[in-house]
């Protein structure tokens, strides 16, 4: 059951997370269209932190909302495959690197996809998966700053490295993590449409 609150739409956070997804065109065009790696690297982070901000609106603000537990994943996905995939194809991270996080975030995807279709009941995004994302929405820019042309390039590439380490570690762990719960998420979905 869900109170009248959740069946919100016009909220900060949502307007934050619609707002996320039209500037990823704009992280697109700065970087292949303008060849501005610097403001492209810059945007990018700064969509990332913003997952953060609207989490925090939503939460602190009594401000959560059914829309906003699916379109702030859904720009999570947008961003990090679009961003990832944008920055392999730029060179400024290791394509098997780049492989590794867009495989994770398909089968992430796919798997989503698959349980709603089976009628699993909707699962909330853990701690892990939003730390794991995190850290990969600033270890990706911080790639693609290291391939700038700016005095501290180099620093922006090491530390990409100290991020992403440990973003894979935890996105992966996220993703094992979710299977139990989307077993139970299915066996209750099930339970509620037979009942």
């Amino acid at each position: 059951m869900t109170s009248r609150g959740d069946d919100r739409i016009l909220t900060v956070p949502n307007a934050i997370s619609v707002v996320r997804l039209c500037l990823v065109p704009v992280f697109v065009w700065l970087l292949f269209g303008r060849d501005d790696r610097a403001r492209a690297a810059v945007l990018l982070a700064v969509l990332g932190a913003t997952d953060w901000v609207d989490g925090y609106i939503a939460r602190h603000f009594d401000q959560g909302s059914t829309l906003g537990k699916i379109i702030d994943p859904v720009a999570d996905r947008v961003l990090l495959a679009v961003g990832v995939g944008a920055i392999i194809i730029d060179g400024s991270v290791p394509v098997w690197l780049g492989v590794v996080v867009v495989a994770r975030e398909i089968i992430v995807s796919v798997a989503v996809l698959a349980l709603a279709g089976l009628g699993a009941k909707r699962i909330d995004v853990t701690w892990w998966g939003k730390t794991g994302t995190f850290l990969l929405m600033f270890a990706f820019p911080l790639f693609l700053a290291g391939n700038a042309s700016f005095g501290w390039h180099r620093g922006a590439r090491i530390a990409g490295w100290i991020f992403v380490v440990p973003a894979l570690v935890t996105s992966y762990y996220a993703a094992w993590s979710y299977v139990p719960i989307a077993r139970k998420a299915l066996r209750e979905g099930r339970a509620g449409r037979a009942a």
